[in-house]
C-alpha cells in the first residue's frame, strides 16, 4: 500500500547551485547531502519537519544510466509498506511496472500512467 509521497525528485545539471538556490532564495533547509556508490543526491524541504522532501538528483549521471525516466520534468516518489505485494498487485492489473532495484536509498521500482508517465515507489517501513 501506498502509504505517502515522500519525495518529490527534480533533476539538475547542478547540484550544488540548485541547492543554493532553494535554500538562500527559497529559504528551504538542507535535511541530507550524501554520495554513495558516485551517486550524490541533496535532499531540501521547507522546514526539518516536513513529510515530504525534494530531492535534487544529477540530471547527467541519470541520462548514462538509462533509468528509463522522463529527466524533463519532476517525478514522484511513493513510499510503501507492502513492496513487493503492491508491485506485483499492480502487474496484475495490467500497469506497466520495472524491475525491483537496489539503490543506495533502498528498494524501488518504477511504474507507469497510460500516457507513459513513470512514478517510483521505495520500500518503507
Amino acid at each position: 500500500m501506498i502509504a505517502k509521497i515522500g519525495q518529490v525528485m527534480v533533476y539538475v545539471r547542478d547540484q550544488d547551485a540548485a541547492a543554493r538556490f532553494w535554500t538562500e532564495q527559497m529559504g528551504f533547509t538542507v535535511m541530507h547531502d550524501e554520495e554513495n556508490d558516485g551517486m550524490r543526491w541533496i535532499e531540501i524541504a521547507p522546514r526539518k519537519d516536513a513529510e515530504t522532501s525534494i530531492v535534487l538528483h544529477d540530471k547527467n549521471l541519470l541520462e548514462q544510466m538509462d533509468t528509463g525516466l522522463s529527466l524533463e520534468t519532476p517525478s514522484l516518489l511513493f513510499y510503501a509498506t507492502d513492496f513487493e505485494q503492491l508491485r506485483n498487485r499492480l502487474a496484475e492489473k495490467g500497469v506497466t511496472v520495472g524491475d525491483i532495484v537496489e539503490m543506495p536509498t533502498g528498494r524501488t521500482f518504477n511504474f507507469a500512467d497510460p500516457e507513459d508517465n513513470y512514478f517510483a515507489v521505495r520500500e518503507t517501513d
